[in-house]
């Protein structure tokens, strides 16, 4: 009895130790957690936010499916950016150039992106702004030449002329698609093509590096001149095995005259 009696006291002593020692290592598990979140919360830093946000904007994209879905209002563009420069305070530089993927030889539009954390004074995460290029013939296809055939990095920085635009983003809440999005202030950014005295422009940045754009001109009186109307354009990342000309084959291109008509009210042409 009394052994009867001394083996339930070991049991029930091994039980709660067994069980104090699961909770201990729950304990430790819950804080080790809390620690890395606090971590890795801690570790995101501004310039880590302006890094993944300059990340998804690199690379070659197209608006094919919403210029399959919507072919009325919507082209079928090429948009290719990568790294350029980096500036001495970190700032990242990136060549842009937009073109019809039929001729993405022949961009009509190219732009200096520079990304970097929103000042301090600001209520917002990364700064997006884009600049003229003063030289953009010499850039043409920047993207696409092997490396010791582009301009140096020392010459992209000389080569950076006037600020257009800047974008302001914020990342964006857990419940929507968006991973940064925002916005030109609302009186926007002077411009004088077609008529306006002023332009917008929205940026959001997705996952899978898309990004979505939505330019546009106003004159004094706050009528759109140019641009898209009725919604951003997509841009998606084309998978790699893609057939380009067997995936675009499909979509109805107008004659080329009407075509480059129609353009002219979507984008900012260059002079």
């Amino acid at each position: 009895m009394g052994m009867g009696a001394s083996s339930g006291s070991d049991k029930d002593s091994n039980g709660w130790g067994g069980r104090a020692q699961g909770l201990a290592v729950k304990t430790l598990v819950l804080i080790g957690g809390a620690l890395l979140v606090k971590r890795f919360t801690k570790s995101t830093t501004r310039w880590d936010h302006a890094r993944l946000v300059s990340e998804s904007l690199t690379g070659e994209k197209f608006s094919r499916e919403q210029a399959s879905r919507d072919p009325d209002n919507y082209f079928n563009i090429r948009m290719l950016m990568c790294p350029a420069a980096e500036m001495v305070d970190g700032s990242k530089v990136l060549y842009f150039e937009q073109a019809f993927w039929r001729t993405p030889q022949k961009p009509f539009r190219q732009r200096f992106y520079m990304v970097k954390p929103c000042p301090k004074e600001l209520k917002c995460d990364v700064e997006v702004s884009t600049y003229a290029i003063r030289d953009a013939e010499e850039y043409k296809n920047f993207c696409d030449r092997p490396k010791d055939q582009r301009p140096h990095p020392e010459e992209v920085i000389g080569d950076i002329a006037e600020h257009l635009t800047s974008i302001y983003l914020n990342r964006c809440d857990r419940r929507k698609r968006c991973l940064y999005e925002g916005s030109t202030p609302p009186e926007g950014f002077p411009n004088s093509w077609n008529g306006a005295s002023y332009c917008t422009s929205e940026l959001a940045v997705l996952k899978n590096s898309e990004v979505h754009m939505w330019d546009r001109g106003y004159d004094d009186d706050g009528n759109q001149v140019w641009g898209v109307r009725e919604g951003a354009y997509e841009f998606k990342t084309a998978p790699a095995s893609s057939n380009l000309n067997g995936i675009f084959s499909s979509l109805n291109f107008p004659p080329a005259q009407s075509f480059a008509k129609k353009i002219e009210g979507s984008f900012v042409l260059e002079d």
